[in-house]
């Protein structure tokens, strides 16, 4: 053995052929602190023993090396810039020294190589790769760039073009695409992968292949001219500026990092990698970002954990209502191989459920990622019926007609008495009250909330929603349920709203007061989706929600909650809604919808929106852009604060996760409570008091004041 530490080791196989094996005490292996070291310390080893000829790198698991260990970023970053600078340029210093060995080095890559663990392919010689094997740099997708030498060696070894593909869009690259782009010299069956690289590597030392130039072309400067250089790095800009815009730097930084690198070697290109990396490690974006990996851990570690303890499994699913939602729930279920009954009382319903079904299958086809065999199987898992009676062998029922608690209440009471008595039933509610549905139920403890969004095979969360009655093995059982169907489950308690749609509803009324004082609806939406990054502006998610949708939720909202969601006297969505302008429904709302001269879909300011709002509403007035996002997000982020200290939610991770994968929060900001801190608890507090005049959907509760002044934070319990 030339090497032993917990996570790596290394040892002396025939021939003076060394091999370093990657085999953490966890499930995967990836670059922590301690790792690194070992690895320094394994490289001064092989590089003093005599005998050593040349070093395979591989793992022991099934997957090569996942990358650097995430969860020491939040701790790493908050350090100072130059400690910052001082870790990242000691630890890309080890990749360094393992390159400059005085032998030939080879990457036997399986399953995942990512971001530390594609680096450290990059830093060996000669790469062969399994046909399991993914490779790539996802830093971007955490506000980062590669910084353990990444940015310096993919270029020199793939060409520039290619290599800034990887590394803004931070998709990973299958063995035979990463073969084709040349970041790998081979690729082979599995159970070929270590004699592939010991016959490469022997070729290597025998002197039949010239490593020590392909070594050295990593070293140094990129080989491009000017015009090349120009032409490559203003396209890379061009391309980084349309798919990620301005909130987001790291992409930005990567094109910016490889240009000025260009004519410099490997020391150098370092450098500048080291730096841009730190610039980003402090920023507001990869703080947020790497907020929600962790939060996204957190989520889906407590969904698993759930679904472990589920005593029944789900083998046949039921679905009461057939129109957009239900057949699309329906197709969910049936997508991912559970059986599903769709029950309506009408054929037409059923018939649109099918074709909401068929129209999202048909979508598949035409992008490639569906065939006709997926298609049919998917299909013939739908089985639509009228009769209560085909759903009697039903494991879970989602009941998702019309919200309406009367029809509700009659549909789950009838459910109930076809049902077998372990059967679980579930509520698709945007709003209303669990616990009031549960008194139609002789068996409230088998029955709990499923709030789907809208449209289902997109939106990844499904709020989960305990009732004061519903048991633990309910909840399991759905949960796990959830996640065989794909989604995300958060598991929240009732209350109106629930999560989601408890701290939209303050944001609509914000908004709302906003046109009533004189703004304009459509220079909200662009401030909204251009400067906050909302997908879409609230004009525009109301035209998409519905306003007969937005005006009864805003009832039962206001009846919930009445100290602070009474309903807003004149309020716009109440005028369209009594003018019958629904939205994107029927195609009136804020805005008119319809298509362009070429047949794309088209919206345009209503100017009868204008007219209907102008008797109620303060002579139009231009808002500046910091009000109108106080204005809208004080009032959602004082409800997801109230909805934590009542526990309606379990963490502030959780709700982060509910509302990046329910709204589209912005992802650069990382969720509702890690926009609160990136803008400080003080500052926050005192955001909401200069509004405070405007109702009391701006006033603070007590315990947010005392965080604020005791300097916690909500995420010292969570991610």
């Amino acid at each position: 053995m030339i090497f032993k530490g917990n996570s790596l080791c290394a040892k002396l196989l025939d021939n003076g052929i060394a091999e370093l094996v990657f085999d953490a005490q966890g499930s995967v292996n990836k670059f922590d602190q301690q790792t690194v070291s070992e690895l320094d310390q394994a490289t001064q080893a092989l590089a003093a023993n005599a005998d050593v000829k040349g070093v395979v790198v591989r793992s022991a698991k099934s997957t090569f090396i996942v990358g650097a260990d995430i969860t020491e970023f939040t701790s790493l970053f908050a350090l100072a810039d130059e400690e910052v600078l001082a870790w990242v340029a000691k630890t890309s210093q080890v990749f360094d020294r393992f390159e400059d060995l005085p032998f030939p080095t080879i990457a036997a890559v399986n399953g995942f190589a990512l971001g530390g663990g594609c680096e450290m392919t990059l830093a060996c010689d000669l790469r062969v790769a399994d046909t399991s094997a993914s490779i790539g740099l996802p830093e971007v997708k955490l506000g980062l760039m590669p910084g353990f030498g990444g940015t310096v060696r993919l270029p020199r070894l793939i060409g520039t073009d290619n290599a800034l593909e990887w590394m803004t869009t931070g998709k990973d690259r299958k063995a035979a695409q990463a073969l084709a782009e040349g970041a790998v010299d081979s690729v082979v069956a599995p159970d070929k992968l270590v004699d592939a690289a010991i016959s490469m590597l022997t070729d290597a030392i025998n002197g039949d292949f010239d490593w020590q130039a392909r070594r050295a072309q990593k070293k140094a400067p990129l080989s491009l001219n000017k015009n090349e250089a120009t032409m490559s790095f203003s396209t890379a800009k061009a391309m980084v500026a349309a798919q990620a815009g301005k909130h987001y730097p790291s992409p930005h930084m990567m094109v910016d990092t490889v240009a000025k690198a260009a004519g410099m070697d490997r020391e150098g290109a370092l450098k500048l990698e080291n730096q841009g990396f730190v610039t980003l490690a402090k920023s507001d974006a990869a703080k947020a970002q790497v907020g929600i990996f962790l939060a996204d851990q957190l989520v889906k570690s407590k969904g698993k954990k759930q679904a472990k303890a589920a005593s029944k499994e789900i083998k046949q699913t039921a679905v009461l209502g057939a129109g957009i939602m239900g057949g699309g729930i329906a197709y969910q279920s049936a997508v991912k191989g559970t059986p599903v009954i769709m029950k309506d009382i009408a054929q037409p319903a059923l018939d649109l459920g099918l074709a909401e079904a068929a129209k999202i299958l048909g979508k598949g086809m035409q992008r490639g990622k569906v065939d006709a065999a997926k298609m049919a199987a998917t299909l013939n898992n739908i089985v639509p019926t009228l009769e209560y009676s085909a759903m009697k062998d039903a494991d879970l029922v989602i009941e998702a007609v019309v919200e309406n608690p009367n029809v509700k209440g009659i549909v789950l009471k009838e459910t109930e008495e076809v049902v077998a008595d372990d059967t679980i039933i579930c509520s698709n509610t945007s709003t209303i009250s669990i616990n009031q549905l549960a008194k139609s139920l002789q068996k409230p403890e088998r029955f709990c909330g499923m709030h789907f969004f809208n449209p289902v095979h997109k939106m990844p969360l499904v709020e989960i929603i305990r009732g004061e009655k519903t048991s633990d093995a309910t909840i399991s059982a759905v949960v796990a349920a959830t996640l065989k169907m794909g989604k995300t489950p958060i598991v929240v308690n009732d209350c109106p709203g629930f999560l989601v749609n408890r701290v939209l509803f303050p944001y609509f009324a914000g908004f709302s007061k906003l046109v009533l004082d004189g703004a304009d609806f459509v220079a909200v939406d662009k401030v909204m989706e251009k400067v906050f990054g909302w997908p879409m502006g609230p004009a525009y998610l109301l035209d998409v929600v519905g306003m007969d949708t937005a005006d009864h939720a805003s009832g039962v909202m206001a009846e919930g909650i009445p100290q602070r969601m009474q309903k807003i006297d004149n309020d716009p969505v109440t005028c369209l809604y009594r003018a019958e302008r629904l939205g994107q429904k029927n195609g009136k709302g804020f805005y008119n919808f319809g298509v362009d001269k070429r047949g794309r879909p088209s919206k345009t300011p209503a100017s009868e929106a204008y007219e209907l709002f102008k008797p109620h509403c303060a002579q139009q007035q231009d808002f500046d852009k910091d009000e109108i996002i106080a204005r809208l997000m004080v009032p959602m982020a004082n409800e997801a604060i109230r909805c934590l200290e009542e526990g309606i939610v379990g963490s502030a991770a959780e709700a982060d996760m509910a509302l990046l994968y329910g709204l589209g929060f912005p992802p650069f900001r990382g969720g509702i409570f890690r926009y609160i801190e990136t803008m400080g608890l003080s500052n926050f507090v005192a955001l909401a008091d200069k509004y405070a005049h405007l109702g009391p959907i701006y006033e603070l509760s007590d315990g947010v004041r005392e965080m604020a002044a005791s300097g916690k934070s909500y995420f010292s319990h969570s991610a």
